[in-house]
């Protein structure tokens, strides 16, 4: 049987990204497809998907969706050729933030924005002419969460999947605005009058419509799907995940193995392997004189590669770095991320008075990532909560030993180092995996890192042991292919050919306007009419 996926997603690498979802998804695509699934992504047309993508093409218009009408376009991704469905609505996506505006504030309109993207999803899986109806609608975050309660009110055969990638993110927005939406007024109502309510608190949330209505819900690690029913975890949801907890599962992210990969990676100073690391020196010195260093190829040099928030432990991290330094003479830091303007400000007050030891650079550059990961011995990766985390298993890859908190996907996915007294079980281990959220705990764990590393046979075990662990998709692949097979009752048949990177395709996209929509125009008549009318 031939299996039809659409990924429903608000980003997808190279067209849009702001974190580990734009990773995740085009990732996936591509490893759903080397699988033989026939697959292809849903996802806004911003200005930069359209400059990037390859082949665009008009296939429909679509009328009467939350934000008004769109233009239904068809491309493929430059990298790998998936095929990509982009949802023309300049008025809505044609701003400079995917999220927010230049100075950090919610786009008011997110609501409208993401109720169109999730209403153009039902319309695909009831029928849109030159587009294959899916068998599963698979949406991704709070973003497409209105997907699956929208493709149950339209009464549309496709099962739904949706997955939770950071349930901190809920898009919670006033409940006055269901009804301009489409949404029935049963289902704004208290929750304890109505199981199929999306009402939260007070607010509307479509991360709750999203659990409430999918056929199955995942998230991205398998403590994590164990810790979000906690209330330590959940973010005020946890009720309402233990309600849906039969139908709710952990499968742990991979990444892109022939993006991420030390021996051809384009982006980096040499390439290297597991059997021969002697480019990893390269990038070392090429990672410090990038960040102002001083080029010492025995320093231990800690990388930070991560959105600098109080989630990250970013605020702790700065308390910690000067006691580190002080500890270690020849320790060097550098720094790769953006966030919270206040912690972005402390710590390029820490590069300014450790000149040559710490270097900062706000911000994120897909080149310098893969630099950071290629040259640095160490990954200080702490979290108060990770549903999965990329940047630990990017790490891993290039031989860069993760430091990192015990909670979710890094707990998955790191053999700790010496994990109890009884030795030091070199031939598992992959990083070393702290406790808590104190200064004290970080300290204590790189400290542990850095006595590991002066010892040479312990510190290239861990090497060793890190490259060769697999962190691509196969696997995780191959649960979500039984979970579709469960939802559509045919599990379908794979491919048994090895994945190849397609050669990239000339960059080339038409750009066509959509006009600004009046108030009457908008979506408000229900769910059901819209789907009717497709």
């Amino acid at each position: 049987m031939s299996l039809n996926v659409l990924l429903v997603a608000s980003e997808a690498l190279p067209l849009a990204k702001s974190g580990g979802l734009g990773d995740m998804v085009s990732a996936y695509a591509a490893a759903l497809r080397d699988a033989g699934v026939d697959v292809s992504i849903l996802m806004p047309a911003y200005p930069a998907a359209l400059e990037q993508a390859v082949d665009v093409t008009y296939v429909a218009r679509m009328t009467g969706l939350p934000g008004g009408d769109a233009k239904l376009l068809r491309a493929q991704m430059p990298d790998t050729g998936v095929t990509v469905l982009l949802l023309q609505m300049d008025h809505l996506f044609a701003r400079e933030g995917l999220y927010r505006d230049p100075q950090g504030r919610d786009y008011l309109d997110n609501l409208t924005r993401f109720a169109s993207l999730a209403a153009a999803a039902t319309r695909i899986a009831r029928g849109v002419r030159n587009v294959k109806r899916p068998d599963i609608v698979h949406a991704h975050d709070w973003h497409a969460g209105l997907t699956p309660l929208y493709m149950r009110l339209a009464g549309v055969a496709a099962k739904s999947v949706f997955t939770i990638h950071n349930l901190a993110f809920q898009g919670n927005h006033p409940l006055a605005m269901g009804a301009w939406i489409g949404v029935p007024p049963e289902l704004l109502a208290p929750a304890l009058s109505d199981e199929r309510s999306i009402e939260f608190y007070g607010s509307l949330s479509m991360m709750k419509a999203g659990i409430v209505h999918a056929d199955r819900v995942t998230t991205v690690s398998q403590r994590y799907a164990r810790e979000i029913l906690t209330p330590h975890f959940g973010h005020g949801m946890e009720g309402v995940l233990q309600a849906h907890a039969g139908k709710l599962s952990g499968i742990v992210n991979g990444i892109d193995a022939l993006t991420w990969n030390p021996a051809t990676d384009e982006h980096i100073a040499r390439p290297y392997s597991v059997d021969d690391t002697a480019g990893k020196q390269a990038c070392k010195r090429e990672l410090q004189q990038a960040f102002g260093l001083t080029r010492d190829p025995f320093a231990p040099l800690v990388a930070i590669g991560s959105r600098l928030t109080e989630q990250k432990l970013a605020d702790v991290v700065v308390h910690a770095l000067p006691v580190l330094l002080e500890r270690h003479p020849r320790l060097q830091f550098a720094i790769l991320g953006q966030g919270e303007r206040g912690l972005e400000q402390a710590l390029q007050e820490l590069a300014a008075a450790w000149p040559g030891r710490v270097g900062v650079q706000i911000g994120y550059d897909e080149q310098r990532a893969h630099m950071l990961h290629a040259g640095a011995d160490v990954l200080l990766h702490g979290s108060r909560f990770e549903p999965c985390g990329l940047t630990q298993l990017y790490a891993m890859r290039y031989g860069t030993i993760p430091v990192a908190s015990r909670v979710g996907g890094l707990a998955d996915t790191i053999v700790d180092y010496a994990p109890d007294h009884g030795g030091a079980n070199e031939d598992s281990a992959t990083g070393f995996l702290f406790e808590g959220e104190s200064r004290d705990d970080v300290l204590h764990a790189v400290d542990r890192a850095l006595a590991a590393f002066v010892r040479p046979s312990s510190w290239h075990a861990l090497q060793r042991n890190a490259m060769s662990r697999d962190s691509g998709w196969e696997a995780s692949t191959s649960h979500y292919l039984a979970l579709y097979a469960d939802l559509v009752e045919a599990r379908p048949a794979l491919r048994d050919a090895p994945r190849t990177r397609k050669t990239p395709l000339r960059q080339r996209a038409a750009s066509t306007g959509t006009r600004r929509l009046h108030a009457e125009d908008t979506f408000n008549t229900g769910v059901a009419e819209m789907a009717r009318s497709a």
